[in-house]
């Protein structure tokens, strides 16, 4: 059997606007040939027909949806074609469904609603995608807090933990995480902590290092290498970043002060940061 790739899959599911599953048993019955795929799933009634499948969605807008005093929350973004359709009160009306869909789905969200999705695409006459969500649901003491951006064009989830369960309702700490929601859409960390960078980034940034002053002795190039790669933890992930508010405090210390402050232990859990049309 011809191996289906993901990525072959994600092509022809944007292609088409049909859920994952659907493209990939149409990939396998084509033998990977994604035109093939295309024919099965218009025959199949599943694909649209005409122009607007193959047209490129890479305007629309990010959402999000807290529920529960905090404790659930969900963020989604929904592509079209153009920014003229993105501000359209039917996108906007479905924008706000998807997002409260998204509270309630832990699986696939666009093959959840493909099939009001397909109608909505018909009504408006744009190729939409739901390009992708996340969900946070609080399992221990702590809150989950969002903030969308520049109209809809970024967006950030993040759960917060705290020590006490009193400590979700203090004023203080429910600041805090809204200034660190900002500080998230304003800094634009990749990862939480240095722990989350992938082996191969980390040494793709150490042979560039390495490289540039490759004239130099070994020991030398190992102890700028190394210097090096602490500025750039401290570009990309969150809880190394100087906070935007007062950058000559790290957010490690941010939290450490603030804890100390209300009384309780503070930390980031888990974050998300879209921007819509970025690359995935």
């Amino acid at each position: 059997m011809v191996e289906i790739s993901a990525t072959l899959v994600k092509e022809l599911r944007e292609e088409t606007n049909v859920g994952m599953m659907e493209c990939k048993k149409a990939l396998v019955e084509a033998g990977g040939n994604k035109q093939e795929a295309i024919r099965i799933l218009r025959e199949r009634g599943l694909a649209i027909a005409g122009k607007k499948a193959s047209r490129t969605a890479k305007e629309g807008q990010i959402a999000s949806e807290i529920r529960q005093g905090g404790k659930l929350g969900a963020m989604v973004e929904v592509n079209c074609e153009t920014d003229f359709v993105a501000r359209n009160e039917s996108f906007q009306a479905f924008l706000r469904s998807v997002a409260e869909k998204a509270l309630m789905v832990q699986g696939d969200l666009a093959e959840a609603m493909k099939d009001i999705l397909t109608a909505k695409i018909t009504e408006i006459g744009e190729n939409m995608l739901i390009r992708r969500s996340v969900r946070f649901e609080v399992k221990q003491p702590g809150i989950v807090a969002s903030y969308i951006h520049l109209g809809g064009k970024v967006g950030v989830l993040v759960e917060v933990g705290c020590g006490n369960e009193a400590t979700e309702k203090n004023e203080a700490f429910r600041e805090l995480v809204k200034d660190i929601t900002l500080h998230i859409a304003a800094c634009q960390p990749h990862y939480l902590a240095r722990q989350d960078v992938p082996a191969e980034v980390i040494k793709a940034e150490s042979d560039i290092y390495a490289k540039q002053v490759q004239n130099k002795p070994p020991q030398i190039i190992q102890k700028i290498v190394t210097g090096k790669l602490e500025k750039f933890y401290d570009q990309v992930c969150l809880v190394e970043q100087g906070f935007v508010k007062d950058p000559d405090i790290s957010m490690t210390d941010l939290l450490a002060a603030k804890g100390k402050e209300i009384g309780d232990t503070l930390q980031i859990r888990r974050f998300a940061r879209y921007q819509v049309g970025e690359q995935i």
